[in-house]
């Protein structure tokens, strides 16, 4: 009856976590989405005059998590890379 309790709790422990794992995965896309989209739709003129601007009170809290994630981090950094070094360098801004 014990090893049921505990292998019970073990299991609602796990589905809890895999959860939270997946919410994140879905907001997690939800942002390199609109940050790749946000690179994708802009022109190369608007690009460089955003560069120096200071960044949003909501830009500003995902960094923050960002720092705070390493592993969330890398997935993010992951998804958006490539499309954002591809729109930087049409425009200039990386060799």
């Amino acid at each position: 009856m014990k090893t049921k309790r505990i292998s019970f709790l073990m299991l609602a422990i796990l589905v809890l976590f895999t959860g939270v794992a997946s919410a994140q995965d879905a907001i997690l896309n939800m942002i390199a989405g609109k940050v790749v989209q946000r690179y994708q739709q802009a022109t190369c003129e608007q690009l460089w005059q955003k560069k120096g601007q200071p960044k949003s009170p909501e830009e500003q809290e995902a960094i923050q998590k960002l720092r705070a994630n390493p592993r969330l981090r890398e997935e993010f950094i992951n998804r958006i890379a490539a499309p954002i070094a591809n729109k930087m360098f049409e425009c200039g801004m990386i060799p």
